[in-house]
């Protein structure tokens, strides 16, 4: 009959897809024992682990099924933290009271934080995002980068680290995730949790804890601001954000065409209705810009749009981004444009809403 030890030492071989350390050293795997031919174990993942959890209990059920006199294996699965009590690791507090909101609780040594948001796919918000986030840390900004689109992360491809994983320090719940610095940013992302291809199927609880462990279990260090990208609509993940951390304010990204305008409106309504901050609206492929002839412009979806969104709701209209070939090559290689091609119109209209945000935001370097 096999022992608590040999069931020990064959769970020892699993790993964490994203950083290759034991699911034992992280504490993921807890309570492993032997009775009566049955091994038994308890399963904690961390919300952003849980889609790993089909692959690691059939990884584990047959190491100890291949133990002698093991028949059966009981796996407890942990029950998640409520999202409602969770919070940054050792603030104080133990919740909140049925009912109510949770309080909002900054990052430390986060200055601001910023959102990019849209309400539909496709507008180019993630790109808006990285590139932002690019040109606040040209202009000598300490930068971070969220991309909180859980179920479609693009990030990590654009910044070229698609292949690379961080370092995680710690375990279970108090696990402590570091940043991939790139670009001249640090960032997180699921991308760099999951395998290639691997979807992220969620329902809202867990998408809220995996949001706020972006936000309170990353080493963020010392940063004048965080841009967090988040995923098209007005679902879960915008509320999760603001409801747990204070912003400066959020980006509304559309483009002219009437069809986008109409979702970044119940967008922009949800987030003034939060008491969140809209900074103002950012009108995206306003027009393509040709690279044999770069002194023309045609607007292939329409105009005025983003003029228009932006008057309704009272708000500035902050950018309007051309359509350019070097956003796509920039995009595709991992090398965004504001970087890639600083001399493009892109790059130019890039650092134009950089710096019209750090006037907005009043960001400036935070001391040494």
């Amino acid at each position: 009959m096999a022992s608590d030890d040999q069931a020990h030492a064959a769970l020892a071989a699993l790993r964490d897809a994203g950083s290759g350390r034991g699911l034992l050293e992280l504490g993921w795997i807890q309570a492993v024992r032997v009775q009566a031919g049955r091994a038994l174990f308890r399963l904690a993942l961390p919300g952003y682990a849980n889609a790993q959890r089909d692959r690691i209990a059939a990884e584990a059920r047959a190491a100890l099924l291949a133990l002698e006199g093991i028949d059966d294996v009981q796996i407890e699965l942990a029950q998640p933290q409520a999202p409602a009590s969770s919070g940054p690791i050792g603030a104080a507090g133990h919740g909140t009271a049925p009912g109510q909101l949770p309080e909002r609780q900054g990052i430390p040594g986060v200055a601001r934080v910023i959102a990019v948001s849209s309400g539909k796919g496709g507008v180019g918000k993630s790109t808006v995002a990285v590139n932002l986030a690019c040109a606040l840390a040209d202009s000598g900004l300490r930068v971070g980068l969220l991309d909180a689109d859980i179920y479609g992360p693009n990030a990590p491809t654009m910044l070229g680290v698609a292949d690379r994983t961080p370092e995680v320090r710690g375990s279970g719940n108090e696990q402590i995730l570091t940043p991939i610095d790139t670009c001249g940013i640090a960032m997180v992302s699921m991308g760099l949790l999951i395998q290639e291809n691997q979807p992220v199927i969620w329902r809202g609880p867990m998408l809220n804890g995996i949001i706020r462990q972006f936000l309170y279990q990353v080493d963020w260090g010392e940063r004048d601001v965080l841009v967090v990208d988040l995923p098209p609509g007005t679902g879960d993940a915008q509320l999760s954000l603001a409801q747990a951390v204070p912003m400066a304010g959020v980006v509304i990204v559309t483009t002219p065409q009437q069809v986008s305008l109409q979702d970044a409106r119940r967008g922009l309504a949800m987030f003034l209705q939060m008491g969140v901050p809209v900074l103002g609206v950012v009108e995206n492929m306003t027009a393509f810009v040709p690279p044999d002839a770069p002194d023309k412009r045609y607007e292939l979806f329409g105009s005025g749009g983003g003029q228009r969104l932006a008057d309704e709701a009272d708000v500035p209209l902050l950018a309007q981004l051309p359509m350019e070939l070097p956003v796509v090559q920039g995009g595709d290689s991992g090398r965004p444009v504001v970087l890639a091609a600083p001399q493009s119109v892109s790059a130019a209209a890039f650092r134009a809403l950089a710096q019209e945000l750090s006037t907005r935001c009043a960001l400036r370097p935070l001391p040494a």
